[in-house]
């Protein structure tokens, strides 16, 4: 259980945000061992004694953000119209839902992204935890009320949803790795992911469902 000082929260919404956005911005750059506090403090513009009174240590600082990136994934959930039941429809919603939460929040995905590599004893058992509890529910929820008779009968739809995921997020992997930052990503990428769609849909889908 995360014990936030109540002063950080009797902050203003702006200086608290920085205060958010330095420490993501740090542990996505450096790493849980090698991020710097100093170096938060400096890019938030507050004391390190601040830093200290609003959480005890570096790891509750660390687990503290966890929590506020599975908030903001949460958020973009609910952004989704779970009534649409195509498949490619939905993913298409997904991408233009995500795009919109990575101008927004573009050092919350750059800490997840980091969070996925991260190995440091000290925070390793919280990250599992909660990455685990994301990946189920987050696909749980993606496949929620789709209509599977929309896809072809002569495959396994269970298998053509693997091939699908593998390639969607092989691209997106692919996209990513060629910017510093999810704040560089390009609206330009949507389009291009809704070509790969298109293809997709021929391949798995029933001719009069395309």
């Amino acid at each position: 259980m995360i014990i936030i000082n109540h002063k950080f929260f009797s902050l203003k919404p702006e200086k608290r945000e920085r205060i958010i956005n330095a420490a993501l911005k740090e542990f996505a750059k450096n790493g849980y061992d090698k991020a710097s506090t100093n170096e938060i403090v400096k890019e938030s513009g507050i004391s390190k004694g601040s830093l200290f009174n609003y959480f005890i240590s570096k790891k509750e600082l660390y687990l503290f953000l966890l929590d506020y990136v599975v908030k903001v994934i949460e958020q973009m959930y609910d952004e989704v119209d779970w009534s649409e039941t195509d498949f490619f429809k939905r993913m298409r919603q997904f991408g233009l839902v995500k795009f919109k939460t990575y101008k927004k929040f573009p050092h919350v995905f750059d800490f997840i992204n980091a969070v996925t590599n991260e190995d440091a004893a000290e925070v390793r058992p919280e990250i599992k935890s909660i990455s685990k509890d994301l990946i189920s529910s987050g696909l749980e929820r993606a496949y929620e009320n789709i209509d599977f008779t929309r896809f072809r009968d002569d495959i396994d739809i269970k298998k053509s949803i693997d091939i699908i995921n593998c390639a969607i997020l092989g691209l997106a992997e692919q996209k990513r790795n060629r910017v510093s930052s999810f704040a560089d990503v390009g609206i330009e990428v949507l389009d291009e992911f809704d070509e790969y769609f298109k293809i997709l849909e021929r391949c798995f889908y029933k001719e009069g469902e395309r």
